[in-house]
């Protein structure tokens, strides 16, 4: 599986707003799998925003190990699969975060401004493609 720095085609793709599904353990060790926007920061880190009441925050604090498939929204046959860990979890203050992939993906900030959130970012240990984006 292909390391850092991502190739400058793979990076184009995860920089726009793509569907994506993140996958997390639960406490068996099964894995579950939800929809989720996310942002790819500078430093290659990704950034994942959830609502504070997410069952998915008690398996990513229990184990950071996560996996974030992310679909060209032109031909979901290209796509990207993210493997890491979450190395950094925090609220979202003032929800900062929330609306910065709500603008990424809608255009404007996220609506519910009451519900607490948390964010994640996670470290990529490797990744592998298909299609356009294929390693």
């Amino acid at each position: 599986m292909p390391e850092l720095p991502f190739p400058d085609d793979v990076r184009a793709l995860l920089l726009k707003p793509n569907p994506a599904v993140v996958a997390t353990l639960r406490s068996d060790g099964t894995p579950v799998t939800v929809p989720t926007w996310y942002l790819l920061e500078d430093d290659d880190r990704v950034l994942l925003n959830m609502d504070a009441t997410r069952v998915r925050l008690q398996h990513l604090r229990r184990d950071p190990r996560v996996s974030l498939s992310v679909l060209d929204e032109a031909s979901w046959y290209t796509h990207v699969s993210l493997i890491g860990r979450v190395t950094e979890m925090r609220n979202d203050e003032g929800l900062v975060d929330i609306d910065r992939c709500s603008t990424h993906y809608g255009g404007r900030p996220y609506p519910d401004r009451e519900s607490p959130r948390v964010s994640a970012w996670m470290t990529i240990d490797r990744w592998h493609g298909w299609g356009a984006a294929k390693d």
